[in-house]
Protein backbone atom coordinates (compact mmCIF):
# COMPACT_ATOMS: atom_id res chain seq x y z
CA UNK A 1 0.00 0.00 0.00
CA UNK A 2 2.73 2.89 1.10
CA UNK A 3 4.71 2.26 -2.49
CA UNK A 4 0.99 2.87 -4.14
CA UNK A 5 0.45 6.22 -2.40
CA UNK A 6 4.14 6.95 -2.94
CA UNK A 7 3.76 6.30 -6.51
CA UNK A 8 0.67 8.09 -7.01
CA UNK A 9 1.83 11.11 -4.80
CA UNK A 10 5.48 11.24 -7.36
CA UNK A 11 2.97 10.99 -10.30
CA UNK A 12 1.10 14.52 -8.51
CA UNK A 13 4.57 15.88 -8.62
CA UNK A 14 5.53 15.31 -12.06
CA UNK A 15 2.00 16.25 -13.47
CA UNK A 16 2.34 19.37 -11.46
CA UNK A 17 6.09 20.18 -12.29
CA UNK A 18 4.74 19.40 -16.13
CA UNK A 19 1.69 21.70 -16.05
CA UNK A 20 3.67 24.33 -14.76
CA UNK A 21 6.78 24.30 -17.24
CA UNK A 22 4.15 24.03 -20.14
CA UNK A 23 2.44 27.31 -18.85
CA UNK A 24 6.02 28.78 -19.10
CA UNK A 25 6.42 27.75 -22.76
CA UNK A 26 3.23 28.90 -23.65
CA UNK A 27 4.20 32.68 -22.63
CA UNK A 28 1.15 31.98 -19.94
CA UNK A 29 1.77 35.42 -17.49
CA UNK A 30 2.56 33.95 -14.37
CA UNK A 31 1.86 35.53 -10.83
CA UNK A 32 4.16 35.45 -7.70
CA UNK A 33 2.49 32.63 -6.46
CA UNK A 34 2.85 30.62 -8.53
CA UNK A 35 7.31 31.40 -8.72
CA UNK A 36 6.84 31.54 -5.06
CA UNK A 37 10.08 29.60 -4.65
CA UNK A 38 12.20 31.80 -7.10
CA UNK A 39 13.63 35.44 -6.37
CA UNK A 40 13.21 37.59 -9.71
CA UNK A 41 14.60 41.31 -9.76
CA UNK A 42 16.78 43.44 -7.94
CA UNK A 43 18.73 46.68 -7.54
CA UNK A 44 20.75 47.85 -10.32
CA UNK A 45 22.60 50.90 -11.77
CA UNK A 46 23.28 51.69 -15.49
CA UNK A 47 23.36 53.89 -18.04
CA UNK A 48 20.42 54.88 -19.76
CA UNK A 49 20.65 56.08 -23.81
CA UNK A 50 21.34 59.57 -22.97
CA UNK A 51 24.41 58.83 -21.04
CA UNK A 52 22.98 59.46 -17.55
CA UNK A 53 23.22 56.79 -14.38
CA UNK A 54 19.81 55.66 -13.80
CA UNK A 55 19.50 52.93 -10.47
CA UNK A 56 16.14 50.69 -10.36
CA UNK A 57 14.91 53.43 -7.39
CA UNK A 58 14.51 56.14 -9.82
CA UNK A 59 11.33 53.65 -10.63
CA UNK A 60 9.43 53.58 -7.65
CA UNK A 61 5.79 54.03 -7.27
CA UNK A 62 5.70 52.98 -10.97
CA UNK A 63 5.15 49.44 -12.50
CA UNK A 64 8.12 48.97 -14.50
CA UNK A 65 8.05 46.38 -17.93
CA UNK A 66 11.20 44.96 -18.20
CA UNK A 67 12.87 43.34 -21.63
CA UNK A 68 16.30 42.15 -22.12
CA UNK A 69 17.22 41.98 -25.63
CA UNK A 70 20.02 43.48 -27.97
CA UNK A 71 19.92 46.26 -30.84
CA UNK A 72 21.45 43.81 -33.00
CA UNK A 73 18.68 41.23 -32.93
CA UNK A 74 17.42 40.56 -36.23
CA UNK A 75 13.96 39.95 -35.27
CA UNK A 76 13.05 38.82 -31.63
CA UNK A 77 13.94 41.53 -30.03
CA UNK A 78 11.95 43.69 -32.37
CA UNK A 79 8.97 42.43 -32.43
CA UNK A 80 9.14 41.78 -28.66
CA UNK A 81 9.60 45.67 -27.98
CA UNK A 82 6.84 46.31 -30.75
CA UNK A 83 4.09 44.11 -28.48
CA UNK A 84 5.47 46.04 -25.47
CA UNK A 85 4.89 49.61 -27.36
CA UNK A 86 1.68 48.08 -28.52
CA UNK A 87 -0.12 46.97 -25.24
CA UNK A 88 1.08 50.44 -23.62
CA UNK A 89 -0.66 52.02 -26.23
CA UNK A 90 -3.61 50.49 -25.88
CA UNK A 91 -3.68 51.04 -21.90
CA UNK A 92 -5.93 54.59 -20.99
CA UNK A 93 -3.32 57.24 -20.72
CA UNK A 94 -3.70 57.59 -16.88
CA UNK A 95 -2.47 53.70 -16.64
CA UNK A 96 0.30 54.57 -19.35
CA UNK A 97 1.46 56.95 -17.00
CA UNK A 98 2.20 54.42 -14.35
CA UNK A 99 4.21 52.10 -16.47
CA UNK A 100 7.69 52.25 -17.14
CA UNK A 101 9.37 50.17 -20.65
CA UNK A 102 12.66 49.69 -19.99
CA UNK A 103 14.69 47.80 -22.28
CA UNK A 104 18.27 46.18 -20.84
CA UNK A 105 20.84 45.16 -23.48
CA UNK A 106 22.47 41.79 -23.04
CA UNK A 107 25.14 42.77 -25.14
CA UNK A 108 27.15 45.53 -24.04
CA UNK A 109 30.06 45.09 -26.11
CA UNK A 110 28.41 46.66 -28.90
CA UNK A 111 25.36 48.56 -27.36
CA UNK A 112 26.49 51.44 -26.44
CA UNK A 113 24.45 54.79 -24.66
CA UNK A 114 24.58 56.11 -28.43
CA UNK A 115 23.05 53.19 -30.14
CA UNK A 116 20.05 53.06 -28.06
CA UNK A 117 19.76 56.64 -28.07
CA UNK A 118 18.85 55.75 -31.72
CA UNK A 119 17.73 52.50 -31.34
CA UNK A 120 15.13 52.62 -28.49
CA UNK A 121 12.12 55.67 -29.91
CA UNK A 122 11.82 53.78 -33.19
CA UNK A 123 9.64 51.44 -30.97
CA UNK A 124 8.27 54.28 -28.25
CA UNK A 125 9.20 57.44 -26.87
CA UNK A 126 8.48 55.94 -23.25
CA UNK A 127 10.96 53.41 -23.58
CA UNK A 128 14.32 53.79 -21.54
CA UNK A 129 17.78 51.89 -22.67
CA UNK A 130 19.56 50.80 -20.17
CA UNK A 131 24.05 49.32 -20.89
CA UNK A 132 26.77 49.19 -18.35
CA UNK A 133 29.93 47.53 -17.96
CA UNK A 134 29.82 43.58 -18.57
CA UNK A 135 30.13 43.18 -14.98
CA UNK A 136 27.08 45.74 -14.18
CA UNK A 137 24.81 44.22 -17.14
CA UNK A 138 26.08 40.17 -15.60
CA UNK A 139 24.34 41.43 -12.12
CA UNK A 140 21.37 42.67 -13.86
CA UNK A 141 21.11 39.15 -15.51
CA UNK A 142 21.35 37.27 -12.80
CA UNK A 143 19.35 39.13 -10.40
CA UNK A 144 16.01 38.88 -13.39
CA UNK A 145 17.27 35.45 -14.18
CA UNK A 146 17.80 35.75 -17.61
CA UNK A 147 19.82 33.74 -20.00
CA UNK A 148 22.47 35.31 -22.41
CA UNK A 149 25.35 33.62 -24.38
CA UNK A 150 27.31 35.17 -27.73
CA UNK A 151 25.95 32.44 -30.04
CA UNK A 152 28.52 29.70 -32.18
CA UNK A 153 26.20 29.82 -35.29
CA UNK A 154 28.12 32.97 -37.27
CA UNK A 155 25.48 36.31 -38.14
CA UNK A 156 24.95 36.77 -42.50
CA UNK A 157 26.91 39.53 -41.99
CA UNK A 158 29.81 38.26 -40.39
CA UNK A 159 29.35 39.56 -37.04
CA UNK A 160 27.60 37.90 -33.96
CA UNK A 161 24.39 36.56 -32.64
CA UNK A 162 23.56 36.38 -28.99
CA UNK A 163 21.09 33.50 -27.03
CA UNK A 164 18.66 35.14 -24.31
CA UNK A 165 15.40 34.58 -23.25
CA UNK A 166 12.83 36.85 -24.10
CA UNK A 167 10.42 36.81 -21.28
CA UNK A 168 8.98 40.36 -20.32
CA UNK A 169 8.73 40.74 -16.50
CA UNK A 170 6.58 43.09 -14.97
CA UNK A 171 7.92 44.59 -11.78
CA UNK A 172 5.48 46.32 -9.40
CA UNK A 173 5.86 49.55 -7.66
CA UNK A 174 8.01 48.31 -4.76
CA UNK A 175 10.21 46.70 -7.69
CA UNK A 176 9.24 43.31 -7.13
CA UNK A 177 8.16 40.71 -9.07
CA UNK A 178 4.22 40.66 -10.46
CA UNK A 179 4.17 38.30 -13.58
CA UNK A 180 5.83 37.69 -16.72
CA UNK A 181 4.94 37.51 -20.57
CA UNK A 182 6.11 34.79 -22.95
CA UNK A 183 7.48 35.95 -26.70
CA UNK A 184 4.26 34.79 -27.94
CA UNK A 185 1.98 37.65 -25.79
CA UNK A 186 -0.55 39.66 -27.58
CA UNK A 187 -0.43 43.14 -26.87
CA UNK A 188 -3.82 42.91 -26.12
CA UNK A 189 -3.40 40.46 -23.56
CA UNK A 190 -0.71 41.98 -22.03
CA UNK A 191 -2.20 45.68 -21.35
CA UNK A 192 -5.38 43.72 -20.00
CA UNK A 193 -2.73 42.11 -17.46
CA UNK A 194 -1.20 45.41 -16.58
CA UNK A 195 -4.44 47.66 -16.40
CA UNK A 196 -5.66 44.36 -13.72
CA UNK A 197 -2.62 44.43 -11.88
CA UNK A 198 -2.07 48.48 -11.66
CA UNK A 199 -5.53 48.23 -10.46
CA UNK A 200 -5.12 46.00 -7.74
CA UNK A 201 -1.43 47.19 -6.74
Amino acid sequence: MRKIVLAALGSLVLAAVIVLGLRWLAGEPQTTAALAEVTIGGPFTLTDQNGRRVSDEEFRGRLMLVYFGYTFCPDVCPLGLTTIADALDALPPAVQDQVVPVFITVDPERDTAAVLHDYVPQFSPRLIGLTGSEAEIAAALRAYRVYAAKSDAPAPDGDYTVDHSTVTYLMGRDGRYLTHFGHGTTPEDMATSIAKLAAES
